[in-house]
């Protein structure tokens, strides 16, 4: 007789592993914000985003009207979503 462990709950850490869904952090294209601006928001927000990388952000946000700037855990998703927006920048509902 064999007997099956009991199932560990499925839990939302966003990693892509299948323990659960990423959240998707999504910066708007608007009428009020500098590229230049969106490029330092961003690089003093998200980890791993420079300078560079905040620009090459702010052209695609600008081009396609938005841009998912972040994924991951919905705790860090949360506190960058309140971050950005906290600088002005427009954002979409967390999804």
């Amino acid at each position: 007789m064999s007997t099956l462990a009991p199932s560990k709950p499925r839990l939302d850490r966003g990693d892509r592993n299948g323990l659960g869904r990423a959240w998707r952090v999504i910066v708007r294209n608007d009428d009020h914000n500098t590229f230049e601006g969106v490029a330092a928001a961003l690089s003093s927000v998200l980890p791993g985003i420079d300078y560079d990388g905040g620009m090459r952000l702010a052209n695609r946000i600008h081009n396609s009207g938005q841009a998912i700037v972040w994924s991951g855990d919905r705790e860090h998703a949360e506190l960058y979503w309140e971050q950005l927006a906290g600088r002005g920048l427009t954002m979409a509902p967390l999804e």
